[in-house]
């Protein structure tokens, strides 16, 4: 019972807590009005629709709150302009609007700011960036409901049920309307941090359609709903930590499993009893299947020490020069994307009781600052970004504005910079392990020399008019530049691969391609090769060499270590550069 009980005491967890709380009231009470007013379109339009706001507040450096409040409200002005007139119209109208508010922040995202923008935590909630901020949103957003509840609940009652009736007795529904639609909105913005733009309909409408089919008191009815909205929320959290799960998420999938087991259980009602209890029994039996613990952390020796890399590739480093003598745990897994990755419980729980946390830098895993933060401690923080003797500024073939490119490891030498500060920071935490440390710094300074002298030698054997590289996203200006080749452009037009690239740049990129006469076009491993591929087709050049960009490659595959994946990077330039007729093989490696 105690190892079901840990994730509440986690300090995250127990903030969680009060904000699904909190978001119980004010989503539970507006939800029984969305639900009878027939707003469930509107209020997972209006979250939706927040996407515009929440790029604009990543890309200006303000509020996402505030963001996300001027977009809401944009939308519930035009819908509420538009329909003033013709109730009947809402779901049409609240269509346009939305609409027009995601081809906004599609061009916000893609054309302005040249990356998708850090909104994906907004989108889907993260226990991880709740504050106090979003507790002071979700209260006083409860006590706004609460209070118009009470003074305008009979004009929405009235207005609901019977809208020509209320308008016989003088009840004019323009402004009571007005006040739930804003509501509705501001219930919405409210759960961004916990539930996510995209999921708060789980939170808004669900819990209330659920209720709906067991009460038929508006009373009663209401206070079921806020009832299950927070017990929604309570389980939801729970399952967020045990499955490693984003909480909107699993409260969406778990708010969606309670509502079709109260719907098939009163269906059957009618037809017997036991069979009610059956299929209620078999659901429940699926819904506690899935909601099982994920597996715990692997044992480690008594002298390793715990650490943390967030990359694929600096895990591998580090345990190329700890050893035996560290236990790594591994933020990035194979094939994952850094630039998208949304920080889960799980990383925080492995982070806690870390002597040494290794990042990236050059804001490629920024998101680890919050896990950190979440984890207590006070482990020793390493960036070995910093450490690189060599520095792109942003001059990247596209718009990206980045200060540098974070891609800084495909030049081996910036690796090399960066082995001594792994090794110290491992002896400082771990002195026994001195030797260990020093011993496995030196092996591996001699295979990255051996890398490094072992690529410009096969670079150096192909005429550098040949050496033009297109690949997905601007990954490769640190090995470019190192080993000599130019680099012609990229499929997405970015640093990061959240950015979209727009019809018009697609075209010059083919148009350049086709000038430049560029034999090949190289996917990368973690981003979808459809673009690029389609690309290469249209232009005549080849797209079957894939490299690794931001992430290694799986065990047992080209790429499965950092000296594996420039050597096959290498390999794949230059095979593509001269239409197959050579590679690159390094021996000693």
């Amino acid at each position: 019972m105690r190892d079901v009980l840990d994730p509440f005491t986690l300090p995250f967890v127990q903030r969680g807590l009060v904000e699904v709380g909190l978001l119980s009231v004010a989503a539970g009470l507006i939800g029984t009005w969305v639900v009878l007013r027939g707003l469930a379109f509107f209020s997972h339009a209006v979250g939706t629709a927040a996407f515009p706001g929440l790029v604009l507040a990543d890309g200006l450096s303000f509020s996402a709150h505030l963001g996300a409040l001027g977009t809401a409200g944009i939308v519930a002005a035009g819908v509420g302009f538009l329909g003033r007139r013709d109730r009947e119209r809402y779901d049409s109208i609240t269509a346009l609007v939305l609409i027009g508010a995601l081809a906004a922040g599609v061009i916000l995202a893609s054309d302005v700011f040249h990356s998708g923008a850090n909104v994906e935590t907004l989108l889907f909630g993260s226990l991880l960036v709740i504050d106090d901020s979003d507790l002071l949103w979700a209260g006083a957003t409860g006590l706004a409901v609460v209070l118009a509840t009470v003074a305008l609940g009979p004009r929405w009652l009235a207005t609901g049920f019977d809208p020509g009736s209320a308008r016989g007795l003088g009840i004019r529904s323009g402004a009571t309307d007005a006040v739930l639609i804003v509501l509705v909105a501001l219930v919405a913005i409210a759960s961004l941090s916990a539930i996510g733009a995209l999921l708060s309909t789980a939170l808004i409408v669900v819990p209330a359609a659920t209720t709906r089919l067991l009460f038929d008191r508006l009373a009663a009815w209401q206070a079921a709903t806020v009832a299950l909205a927070a017990a929604e929320g309570v389980v939801g959290l729970w399952a967020s930590v045990r499955l490693n799960a984003p909480p909107g998420a699993a409260i969406a999938v778990l708010a969606g499993s309670v509502f079709a087991l109260v719907a098939i259980a009163r269906a059957l009602r009618a037809r017997g009893g036991r069979a009610a209890l059956a299929a209620a029994a078999l659901l429940a039996a699926a819904l506690l299947g899935g909601c099982g613990s994920g597996g715990g952390s692997s044992s480690t020796s008594e002298d390793a020490i715990r650490v943390v890399a967030t990359t694929t590739q600096l895990g591998d480093v580090v345990r190329e020069v700890g050893g035996a003598a560290v236990d790594v745990t591994q933020i990035l897994k194979p094939n994952s994307d850094p630039h998208d990755y949304e920080p889960r419980p799980r990383d925080v729980q492995d982070t806690a009781g870390a002597k040494v946390v290794f990042e990236s830098g050059d804001d490629l895993d920024h998101w680890m600052g919050k896990v950190v933060e979440q984890a207590g401690g006070s482990p020793v923080v390493v960036d070995l970004g910093a450490r690189a003797t060599t520095k792109l500024p942003g001059e990247s073939s596209g718009p990206e504005a980045s200060r540098y490119d974070p891609h800084w490891w495909h030049d081996p030498r910036n690796v090399e910079a960066a082995v001594p500060a792994i090794r110290d920071a491992l002896t400082k935490a771990n002195p026994a392990g001195r030797d260990d440390y020093a011993r496995g710094a030196d092996a591996y300074l001699a295979k990255l020399r051996a890398l490094d002298a072992g690529i410009a030698a096969c670079f150096a054997s192909v005429p550098a008019e040949q050496r033009k590289l297109v690949t997905d996203h601007d990954a490769f200006g640190y090995f470019a530049r190192r080993y000599g080749v130019t680099v012609i452009g990229a499929v997405i037009p970015s640093q990061t691969t959240q950015a979209q690239p727009s019809a018009g740049a697609i075209a010059d990129l083919a148009k350049v391609i086709a000038r430049e006469n560029v034999k090949a076009v190289f996917p990368e491993s973690s981003v979808n090769p459809k673009l690029a591929r389609a690309i290469a087709d249209r232009t005549g050049a080849t797209a079957k060499y894939e490299l690794y960009g931001d992430t290694l490659g799986p065990e047992g595959s080209d790429g499965a270590t950092y000296l594996a994946m420039e050597r096959h990077n290498a390999d794949a330039m230059l095979r593509g550069f001269t239409g197959g007729a050579r590679g690159c093989a390094i021996a000693g490696l």
